[in-house]
């Protein structure tokens, strides 16, 4: 339920509207080498228990002028989706909005909100016509392209979307800039002595730049990708071919067969002592309980997809036979709130998060809506805070919005930059099979230490990397006697670089074969007759169905 009547007292306030921002040529000017201090609260003012937002609305007990005052009026606008598609989207940062405002009004200023869904061009001319002293919105990176080409320069804008190139010129965001939380994970991963990572992200073009933005981080910390493989968001099929690729099954499978037939082949046809036998017999049993012989060349996996994605993958990389017991995994941000948090096979899995969204503000939103508020909606909270802060303030509006030293918001610890982007504080969590993850590390208090190396403006789409392994060699996996190695020597399977690490004469000139090559041509004695083998039989449950 909305105070209707509050809203349309403020729409009726602008027609008295003469004051909008001085325009400003150069947003950095106000930026300068100005100090990093300790952040503030934003909008730190009265906060008002009595929102009266079932009742009537008295503006002067508020400080808010009457529409006859004759107070200059400063408007925010608001640019959302108010109808077609994605009016959930416009509602929920409406909510939110008014609820900001309701809480801490300011004296001289007014919101008005336009719906960019219906006539883009249309609703912009609207709102610039009223000389907004900031705008709030849009969400999408065509509309915030469009409001960024059409609005005189000094004009701030608090959008929503993530897209660098959309923002600057006065322009800033609100959105977690992906790349942080990938940094901030791949800090976490450093910490943990990962040294191989495979990363896996969706073909989509933010995707891509997430997975550049993964490469980098990568080198910055000082780990190694075994591989990057790309699939098609929510497309099964695409989900599993990256996890077949990036868990090699095939070589890991035919090295398999191979150690098994050498071990069959030797019990059948050679002359051996009782501890022989037993040891080669021990040795087949162990090998046969498994489908695969050796591990995928990586100790972590690092999931650049949301979470419905990441735990399809996830069970597909299982059921190839890459569990967490063999590597570890590792989430963006695009996890938080997503059903993966309390799977249980996703134990141990760490992510990049925002702080938990205020509890007071939660609870206002919950009784105001009905419903919890989602990152949007805090992140139009504080858009809003930050909007009229900006009003009421005796700054600049660059140096009050461009403040180094940053703000606390709903979402924690928020600055805004010169070129449009934002630098939020993260939090590492781990996940434990219950609602709530186990925190891992606290997120940043302050900007005095920088938190971030890579520049989101600076990254390109990143190409797949096929997996880089020096292969698979059965001979590494089993024990056999000296007196066969030369009849009985075997090949690498699947080497894609070449193993420099000692003198084995296998590893030194890997050859790459096929899991449907005849196996029976790399024997080196042609008197080989492999042994017949049990087909390993496997099972696998979990909420994923794999058909082969």
């Amino acid at each position: 339920m909305r105070n209707n009547r509050f809203f349309g007292f403020c729409v009726s306030m602008i027609a008295l509207a003469m004051a909008g921002c001085t325009p400003q040529a150069d947003w950095f000017s106000e930026y300068g080498d100005a100090p990093t201090g300790e952040p503030v609260q934003i909008m730190s003012g009265a906060h008002y228990d009595d929102m009266r937002m079932y009742g009537g609305f008295d503006a002067s007990e508020y400080g808010i002028p009457s529409i006859d005052s004759g107070a200059p009026v400063q408007n925010i606008a608001v640019m959302v989706p108010l109808s077609g598609t994605y009016a959930d989207i416009g509602r929920d940062i409406r909510m939110a909005v008014e609820s900001a405002y309701l809480q801490r009004p300011v004296a001289g200023a007014a919101i008005t909100f336009y719906d960019i869904a219906r006539d883009r061009d249309a609703t912009i001319s609207a709102a610039l016509a009223t000389n907004p002293a900031i705008i709030i919105g849009p969400v999408f990176a065509d509309d915030v392209r469009a409001l960024r080409s059409a609005k005189p320069v000094g004009t701030p804008v608090l959008a929503f979307s993530s897209d660098t190139d959309a923002i600057g010129n006065g322009v800033m965001t609100m959105a977690l800039m992906p790349t942080q939380s990938i940094e901030a994970i791949a800090r976490e991963m450093s910490r943990d002595k990962i040294k191989h990572m495979l990363i896996v992200a969706p073909a989509s073009q933010s995707g891509k730049i997430m997975a550049g933005t993964a490469i980098v981080a990568a080198e910055i910390y000082g780990m190694d990708v075994a591989g990057m493989l790309y699939y098609t968001e929510k497309d099964s099929d695409s989900i599993k071919n990256a996890a077949h690729r990036a868990s090699l099954f095939e070589q890991r499978t035919a090295a398999n067969t191979r150690a098994r037939e050498i071990l069959a082949d030797i019990l059948t046809n050679e002359e051996l002592t009782a501890a022989e036998k037993d040891s080669l017999t021990r040795q087949l049993e162990k090998i046969s309980k498994s489908e695969t012989l050796g591990r995928a060349p990586f100790d972590a996996v690092l999931f650049l997809g949301d979470g419905a994605d990441s735990k399809t993958l996830a069970s597909f990389l299982r059921y190839y036979g890459v569990g967490t017991r063999d590597a570890r995994f590792y989430g963006t941000a695009l996890w938080d709130g997503a059903d993966i948090i309390d799977d249980f096979s996703m134990s141990g899995a760490k992510f990049a998060t925002l702080p938990d969204m205020s509890a007071a503000f939660s609870t206002t939103y919950a009784q105001l809506s009905g419903m919890a508020p989602g990152r949007l909606a805090s992140f139009g909270y504080d858009a809003t805070n930050l909007a009229t802060g900006m009003i009421a303030s005796d700054k600049t509006n660059a140096a009050y919005l461009l403040d180094p030293s940053g703000y606390r918001g709903i979402d924690g610890l928020v600055r805004m930059t010169p070129h449009g982007a934002n630098e939020r504080a993260l939090r590492i969590v781990q996940l434990n099979a219950t609602p709530t993850p186990t925190p891992v590390r606290d997120a940043a208090q302050n900007f005095m230490t920088p938190l971030y190396n890579i520049d989101q403006r600076k990254i390109t789409p990143a190409r797949e990397i096929e997996m880089r392994t020096r292969g698979i060699n059965p001979d590494d996996f089993i024990k056999i006697p000296q007196r066969f190695a030369d009849k009985y020597r075997s090949q690498t399977y699947g080497a894609t670089i070449e193993d420099d690490s000692g003198p084995s004469a296998h590893a030194m000139t890997p050859v790459v074969i096929s899991a449907t090559e005849n196996d029976a041509a790399i024997m080196a004695a042609p008197e080989f007759q492999p042994a017949s083998l049990e087909t390993v039989r496997r099972t696998y449950i979990d909420t994923v169905e794999i058909g082969e």
